[in-house]
């Protein structure tokens, strides 16, 4: 035996040891589970929600169980914000914790003080507060989420009571459940089509003559989608994308937790319309309510004989607002890390699993059934002329009533505020405006007049409409403070694959918080890049606020 031999020898193998009592304690979470690849998030939310994290040791045995290097099952965890991995010799978090969401809506609510206040008032040995991204509950500013309990317009003796009090677990609303949407017709139209009362043909005509367009943020003409997937060769998938996180959307959480089965029964006739031989339902891991209707729902809906076992698979969200966008959230549903990838191929032609993939938004599946129930004429007449159909927009802010609105396509955001939210707060005037979220720019009160809906004039002004969030700010608020909390948020946000992206949402914060004048040569070149360079529309969308904040607010600057 040679030196360097007895050497390696006596040093023992290389890397982290298997602890034999972590590999029964993720047999005994698995359990008769399949060791898929794609259920590695799954399997790491099972970990994290028995333990409070995710240890070296559990990570580690993990990894052994599924036959996958460590590397791998640390790249996914880590990727994660509501996984907490925690090294040897590190100290796990807090056995509570309360999020508190500091996006634009709840920043003029009062978050930074409400992150003060508790951070002052509780023992943190026992309660860890952490900082969150846009919690989908913006007509309820501030929000916050104490352990599994959702909390709108939360304030620092509310939570500290809750949390002495261990009121900590999920509130679910009540919602119409699957009995009493059938009572009401539910289901008539599903079983219509998969008997042959309905042809696919006239559902995506009808749907083309509603002009029902994809309501997640890019308007693709919902039909035009079924087609196009339809044109590829089978086995083909279906995904709903649930991970509603654009800063000052909530309509989707609103509908799910009301009315869920009309974005169910949308989904099944979509699946059957392209022969889908699975669904998976991708939902954000921040709406714990939601997440558990739908486990109840799919459950009645296979009890019942409507949806076979295990044909609706409901994926858990971990906290990256990348995963709204398409093909990252396929990455996410395939237990990977939420990357988007390259385009060309298209998911309708690649998508998950390499398969051809229909793609919906929440709220698009929900209006299937009443489009084709009450005629194509019925939905588009609601819209302004040449803006057909109906929208849900998402109001939050400085009105007197935030909330979701029912308004037409091409409303202007002075209609929204006046008509259908009682008007600006007392004292407040109307000074700007989010028209599709954190991404779709500012526009100024000026521009309040502007038809709201995909393209024409808003596009012009840079801007669009998104996901149909529009977030209102007065005459007290500073719109540069505005743009850094935007900024901040795509700054976290950013996925890390691309350069312009990761390091250019961290050179604009820079920026913008540099003291004295703005080096608005820099910002100008920065957001060129970003946007001629970024692979998907974070990076190319985020410089939309600092563009409008120099055109347009330039005495905030």
């Amino acid at each position: 035996m040679t030196v360097q031999d007895r050497r390696r020898r006596d040093r023992g193998p290389k890397g982290r040891g298997l602890d034999d009592t972590a590999l029964a304690d993720v047999r005994a979470l698995l359990g008769s589970r399949q060791r898929r690849r794609d259920l590695l998030i799954e399997f790491l939310h099972l970990i994290q929600d028995a333990y409070g994290h995710l240890s070296a040791r559990h990570l580690r045995a993990l990894a052994e169980e599924m036959r996958l290097s460590q590397a791998e099952v640390y790249e996914v965890a880590s990727f994660y914000d509501h996984f907490d991995v925690i090294k040897e010799g590190e100290v796990p978090p807090a056995p509570l914790t309360i999020r508190v969401c500091d996006s634009v809506s709840c920043m003029l609510a009062g978050a930074e003080e409400l992150v003060a206040g508790l951070a002052a008032g509780v023992d943190p040995n026992a309660v860890r507060v952490v900082r969150a991204p846009c919690m989908g509950r913006c007509a309820g500013a501030p929000a916050a989420r104490i352990g599994d309990r959702e909390v709108d317009n939360a304030t620092v003796e509310g939570l500290l009571g809750m949390a002495q009090a261990g009121d900590t677990e999920v509130v679910v609303p009540g919602y119409i459940d699957l009995d009493a949407y059938r009572a009401a017709g539910g289901y008539a139209l599903l079983q219509k089509v998969r008997n042959g009362g309905l042809t696919i043909e006239s559902i995506i005509a009808a749907m083309q003559n509603a002009g029902l367009r994809g309501l997640g943020g890019a308007g693709f003409p919902a039909g035009k989608k079924w087609e196009f997937v339809r044109s590829y060769a089978g086995p083909r998938l279906m995904s709903i994308n649930g991970d509603e996180g654009e800063p000052g959307t909530f309509k989707d959480r609103v509908y799910l937790e009301r009315d869920p089965h009309r974005t169910l029964e949308g989904a099944l006739i979509a699946a059957h319309a392209v022969e889908a031989e699975r669904i998976y339902f991708y939902m954000r891991d921040e709406y714990p309510a939601v997440l558990q209707i739908l486990r109840t729902e799919i459950a009645a809906l296979e009890a019942a004989g409507i949806a076979a076992p295990g044909f609706i698979e409901l994926r858990r969200g971990a906290g990256a607002y990348i995963c709204g966008e398409e093909s990252a959230m396929l990455e996410s549903i395939e237990g990977k890390r939420g990357m988007p990838r390259h385009r060309p191929p298209y998911i309708a032609e690649v998508g998950l699993f390499g398969r051809p993939t229909l793609n919906h938004n929440v709220e698009t599946l929900w209006w299937i059934r009443d489009i084709v129930e009450k005629g194509p004429e019925w939905f588009a007449a609601q819209g302004k002329p040449g803006h057909p159909g109906v929208r849900s927009w998402s109001v939050s802010g400085r009105v007197r009533n935030p909330g979701v609105k029912l308004a037409p396509a091409g409303v202007t955001v002075r209609e929204l505020i006046d008509e259908y939210c009682g008007g600006m707060l007392e004292g407040h005037t109307f000074k700007a405006y989010l028209p599709g979220g954190a991404s779709g720019g500012i526009l100024p009160a000026s521009l309040g007049d502007i038809p709201l809906d995909f393209g024409g004039e808003l596009a012009k002004q840079g801007a669009f409409v998104g996901s149909h969030a529009v977030v209102v700010f007065s005459d007290r608020d500073n719109i540069k403070d505005v743009t850094v909390n935007l900024l901040k948020f795509f700054k976290h946000e950013s996925c890390g694959q691309c350069t312009p992206c990761r390091e250019g949402t961290g050179k604009m914060v820079s920026l913008l918080k540099k003291d004295g004048a703005l080096n608005e040569a820099g910002l100008r070149d920065l957001e060129s890049v970003m946007r001629d360079a970024s692979i998907c529309g974070l990076g190319q969308a985020a410089p939309n606020p600092v563009n409008h904040l120099l055109t347009h607010f330039r005495e905030d600057i």
